[in-house]
């Protein structure tokens, strides 16, 4: 298994990102929210899942451990694959997706594009016993949620917007839940856009695709 790369950043663009490691570029699968914390050319850290399967062996990224550990956990629910375990943590901080099964928030397990109702129930039934303790003030959730906050995401538009295409949702669709959600993404916390990329600094891309899908989610 390959528990972690380290390398410099070569590409960051749709879902994934190239790391290169020992003169090899590893595409690296990831999150919207981890993409956001990797800068083209400078070095990175991610702790990583590797999937075998017969036609493809596809490497997962991770800002830390315990976003591998609950992508890996969610797969051990039936009818949980890595893309839609991935598609969770899209939406959902670790902290989030354990508070959510331990308290039976099908709300906010449907929220993710692909688990309906039956499927959200099915979740919590077999990983509530699994999750281990969630701490009240949400534990590393909090953590993450706040290093996300306090680094610069260039570009977010595209991050939020090749995720939904990522999970599904035609491009369209994408660019209409993006100009719903474009005021909460410009200036957050206090920042200041770039009139040239249209991209501020402090922008909580994780909470800004939760949004979008809400925006999405009647359709």
């Amino acid at each position: 298994m390959i528990a972690s790369v380290t390398g410099r950043v070569a590409v960051v663009a749709g879902s994934g990102a190239v790391v290169e490691v020992g003169g090899v570029g590893l595409l690296v699968q990831c999150t919207p929210a981890t993409l956001s914390s990797l800068r083209v050319g400078e070095p990175a850290t991610l702790h990583t899942s590797l999937v075998v399967r017969e036609d493809a062996l596809t490497l997962y990224g991770f800002a830390d451990a315990d976003e591998r550990a609950t992508f890996e956990l969610l797969q051990a629910a039936t009818g949980v694959g890595p893309r839609l375990a991935q598609a969770v943590l899209a939406v959902h901080p670790p902290a989030a997706v354990r508070r959510a099964v331990a308290t039976e928030d099908l709300a906010a397990l449907t929220l993710v594009p692909g688990i309906g109702r039956k499927g959200a129930q099915r979740l919590i039934l077999e990983l509530r016993d699994r999750i281990g303790e969630v701490a009240e003030d949400g534990g590393s959730g909090a953590a993450w949620d706040a290093g996300l906050r306090a680094a610069g995401v260039p570009a977010w538009r595209e991050q939020v917007r090749d995720a939904l295409c990522g999970l599904g949702y035609t491009v369209r669709e994408a660019d209409e839940a993006v100009a719903r959600v474009e005021p909460a993404g410009v200036g957050t916390n206090g920042s200041t856009p770039d009139g040239a990329t249209g991209a501020g600094t402090d922008v909580d891309v994780a909470a800004l695709l939760r949004a979008a899908l809400a925006v999405l989610r009647p359709r």
